[in-house]
């Protein structure tokens, strides 16, 4: 069963800077919802909220019916939303087979162990279990970060820009790894992203974003649309 996720009327601040002005965002179970804008206008802080690394100061967070209030990161981790961060962040001096079992601390008392989803999605990590996650081209960085998202059997994925500074051959199997998250498991995914071209090939729903708020949501046809992309033109 898939799981549903929505952003309501969240307002989030850094210090005195407001960076969210009632962001509304849902993301409908099963689909896959990418989230566009320049940088620099509150798409890394919309996930932030999200993931419970910085709470809203007003307006909800919903996962699966249940307002999340001011649940940490590892309690959202564990209710099953699974993050992929901006630029990895693997650990790089931490093998292959080391980077994905930090994906256990999100599981509690469930089982422990590495899900053959993630060699069926990305055969290359299965050969390299042993190599240490710096060694790894910034491609296959990006495989493993989805990977160690994957160990914790998230519900929802959440990702910040995974074909940032990634090669395209890399960009193709992310999409094809995507799809099938939705296709076959059901797996309701957002996505923060610039690339347009990847998000008109897997996206099914559309938000723009811009100084922090939602100028247009629709489905990801939208994106043919002349007055919808000058929303994304510098």
């Amino acid at each position: 069963m898939s799981s549903s996720l929505s952003i309501r009327s969240a307002d989030l601040y850094y210090g005195a800077a407001q960076a969210l002005y009632g962001v509304t965002i849902d993301c409908k179970p099963g689909r896959i919802t990418a989230v566009l804008g320049r940088n620099g206008v509150g798409k890394s802080s919309t996930l932030r909220a999200v993931t419970g690394i910085n709470q809203v100061a007003a307006g909800e967070i919903v996962f699966d019916g249940e307002i999340l209030r001011k649940a940490p990161p590892y309690k959202r981790a564990r209710l099953g939303i699974g993050y992929v961060p901006q630029g990895r962040e693997i650990f790089p001096l931490l093998t292959v087979r080391e980077n994905l079992e930090t994906g256990y601390a999100g599981l509690g008392g469930r089982d422990k162990s590495i899900p053959d989803d993630v060699f069926t999605l990305f055969p290359v990590l299965k050969s390299m279990l042993g190599r240490r996650g710096g060694d790894l081209s910034g491609g296959q960085q990006q495989q493993l970060a989805i990977g160690r998202a994957l160990v914790t059997r998230p519900r929802v994925l959440v990702l910040d820009e995974p074909t940032e500074g990634i090669q395209p051959s890399i960009i193709k199997d992310i999409g094809r790894a995507l799809r099938f998250l939705r296709d076959e498991k059901g797996m309701t995914i957002l996505l923060v992203e610039q690339y347009l071209d990847f998000c008109c090939e897997i996206a099914d729903d559309i938000y723009i974003m811009d100084r922090g708020q939602i100028m247009h949501s629709g489905p990801a046809s939208d994106l043919d649309r002349p007055d919808v992309r000058r929303h994304l033109m510098v």
